[in-house]
């Protein structure tokens, strides 16, 4: 189990906790590994796990085609960013449940991966709230970067995509 936590101190998302949170927080993962090119989850698929990476790497990618409907340049998805030890993924499904907006994809050999069940995480939220507050804060200012790079890489693509 204190494996779990040493992962979970190296999360951004986790950041400030105290041992006992990290204990708690720990008690509710499991532990999977995955090989390259094994897939986490697709986009579009149901969400309820938040995933924090103890080692290797993972590809977020989407498929263009299923936004516009039609067959692009691109052939199949495209990788839109790459993730390692300490970053986590598939956060939005503790905020809306919606569907998976793009596929995790493994992308490194013996890549560790703790998986955190959404409706546990909740319970532990509402049992203890200042953890609860502490993690819904640090989800925010994890999903805010992530809003703002993916601006950045829209702003760039507008830009530099018309002069080509």
């Amino acid at each position: 189990m204190s494996s779990f936590v040493n992962v979970l101190k190296q999360a951004d998302i986790f950041v400030e906790m105290a041992p006992a949170q990290l204990d708690l927080i720990s008690s509710l993962c499991e532990e999977k590994r995955l090989n390259t090119g094994d897939i986490v989850f697709e986009e579009n698929s149901l969400s309820d796990e938040l995933y924090i990476i103890g080692q290797g790497e993972v590809e977020i990618q989407v498929d263009p085609s299923l936004v516009s409907g039609e067959a692009l340049p691109t052939k199949g998805s495209v990788t839109i960013a790459t993730l390692r030890r300490g970053q986590s993924f598939g956060e939005i499904a503790l905020v809306d449940q919606g569907l998976r907006s793009a596929t995790a994809r493994c992308a490194q050999h013996g890549t560790q991966l703790l998986i955190i069940p959404r409706d546990k995480l909740m319970v532990l939220c509402d049992t203890y709230p200042q953890l609860g507050y502490r993690l819904m804060r640090n989800l925010a200012a994890d999903l805010s970067l992530k809003i703002r790079n993916t601006d950045l890489r829209i702003r760039e693509e507008l830009l530099y995509g018309q002069r080509r």
